[in-house]
This record gives C-alpha cells, structure tokens and sequence, in this order.
C-alpha cells in the first residue's frame, strides 16, 4: 500500500515493541517522520537510528508532565504533530485468573497503561491538533474490546474502554478537523503472545490449535497486517471515516 504522507509528523506510543516497529516502518516509508516513542528509550533510539528522518522519545504514557514534555520536544523539533497512534499497552502474563482472584493492584497497573495513557496522549496531541484543525488519531484495541474474553477482566475492561473513548473523542474532535478511529487487534504474534502462546515454551502453548480454532483464517497475524490498517486510516483518501472500530482480526470476532 503506498500513500502521500510526505511532512506529516506521526507520533507512535509503544514504538519498540513488535508492532509498533511494523507502525513506524510503514508510516515512515510512506514519507512521515516518524517520532518513536517508548518507555524503552534504548529500544525507540536504536530503531529511530535505522529510520531517516526519525526522532527517538522517552515515554512513560502514564506520566502526564513527562508525556507534556515529550509533546513539547515534537513540537520543537518538528513545528507539529499530525498524526498519532496510540499503540502503547500491556497485558497481564501471571495473572490469567477468574475476577474473583484478580489482583486489584494488577488492575490498576493495566487500565492505567492501556486506558489513562491513551487519555493522556491524546489530551496532549489533540491540543496540538487543535491549533492546525487537522490530524489523525488512531487507537489501538483488541478484539476482546469487542467481545468478552476469559481470565484477562483488566484487559478487557481496559480495551473496551479505548473503544467507547474513541467514539467519544470522534464525536468531540471531528468537527474540529480531527479523525479519530480505532483498530481492533486479534491474536498477533508479538513479543507477549509469543510468551503466551506460540512460543515453545509459552505458558498456554499447548492451547494454541483450540484458540486458532476459533479464528476463520486459521492463523495469527502479523503485526504488519496491523500496520497496513494504521496506514490506510493515516491516509489522506481516508477523509470521511471517524470513530470507526476497525477488527483486524482474522474474523475471530464474529462468533464461534
């Protein structure tokens, strides 16, 4: 897929991990600078560092004055922000209990990272936004943000929560030039889900086949499938879709 993104300034949370990798490379090889942004400075830097044009950021999505400050140092560098892709977020890999037994502690831990940093990101960028009337804002769910799933209640809660806030910052921004949208990940293979599940020594690896029976395409996905989706709502032709939840999935979504 190949779009006009030449100056556009994208902004990706979670920059260093598998599919924000995928993000940032499509997007930059589109034309956009791309600001690598990550908790993991080491990571966002060596990666920057193989991308032209792109700019490293230390991110904790949790932190409102650190997430301020790194919207102030895109500013400076760059003159504005036109796209973001909040893409930052956790799971919980010990906690695969009913909510009975779920940690209260753990619950914070996820909704303040998946949910309460997606919120402090887009306040900051949105600011930003505001000033130019333009922009894109793209979230990333899951699609048990669309449907319920067993032993992960933070998670759940967490991501569909992203969802309900997507429409509501379309609702809130579009009229301001501002699109906001959402894709909704099925299983991909990442750095957690390779622990969880596709590993070979993942801790539900020997569930694998019983979860991908379930999914219609028979398979995981790839995160560049994730980014090709990131990409086509970045697109400029993508003019008229705001607060769309898009399942990239593999149609695990549907039903069993």
């Amino acid at each position: 897929m190949n779009v006009q993104l030449q100056d556009q300034v994208a902004l990706v949370t979670g920059a260093a991990g598998a599919i924000g990798q995928a993000i940032c490379a499509s997007l930059a090889a589109n034309g956009a600078k791309v600001v690598y942004a990550d908790i993991d400075f080491e990571g966002a830097r060596r990666l920057a560092a193989a991308t032209p044009g792109a700019m490293p950021l230390r991110m904790d999505v949790t932190d409102e004055k650190e997430v301020e400050l790194a919207m102030s140092q895109i500013i400076d560098a760059h003159g504005r922000l036109d796209i973001l892709v909040n893409n930052a977020g956790i799971n919980t890999m010990a906690h695969r209990v009913t909510i009975d037994s779920f940690p209260a502690e753990e619950w914070d831990r996820i909704l303040r990272v998946d949910l309460t940093g997606l919120f402090l990101v887009s306040k900051a960028a949105s600011r930003q936004m505001l000033r130019r009337r333009s922009g894109r804002i793209i979230n990333i769910s899951s699609v048990m943000g669309l449907v319920p799933a067993r032993l992960q209640c933070a998670y759940t809660a967490a991501k569909a929560g992203v969802v309900n806030l997507t429409r509501t910052m379309a609702i809130e921004l579009g009229s301001q030039g501002i699109l906001t949208n959402c894709i909704a990940p099925g299983s991909i293979l990442s750095e957690g889900t390779k622990q969880l599940f596709y590993g070979e020594n993942g801790q539900f690896n020997d569930r694998v086949q019983a979860m991908l029976s379930h999914v219609p395409l028979g398979r995981p996905g790839q995160p560049e499938e994730i980014a090709h989706a990131v990409l086509f709502l970045a697109a400029p032709e993508s003019s008229y879709l705001n607060g769309a939840i898009i399942p990239v999935d593999g149609g695990l979504g549907m039903g069993h």
